[in-house]
């Protein structure tokens, strides 16, 4: 059996806002995004679908007008192209698994 172990370590002592890819495979990619309370990333879309998975914290999401808060326990599904922004509410680490066709 063949498989590979991904680090994601948490920096919030090391800088703020911090985000990377962590892996591709073709049309599919993994981020780490990490925020302090407060900080956010203004609105966006992406073309592929996206799945959200909040490791740590607490994140307002904004989708297409709508506020949603995602805490751990939850996995937000944003469809391609919908316009969405983030704020933290607590100190956040998420994973963001964009799938793309």
């Amino acid at each position: 059996m063949k498989f590979h172990f991904i680090e994601t370590p948490y920096l919030f002592d090391e800088k703020e806002k911090f985000m990377s890819k962590v892996v591709q495979f073709d049309s599919h990619q993994v981020l780490n995004i990490q925020l302090r309370k407060g900080e956010e990333i203004k609105e966006h879309d992406a073309k592929e679908d996206v799945l959200i998975v909040v490791r740590k914290g607490k994140v307002l999401f904004t989708v297409k007008g709508v506020e949603q808060l995602v805490t751990t326990g939850h996995i937000l599904h944003i469809n391609p192209l919908e316009i969405h922004a983030l704020k933290a509410v607590e100190d956040a680490d998420v994973i963001v698994i964009k799938i793309g066709n």
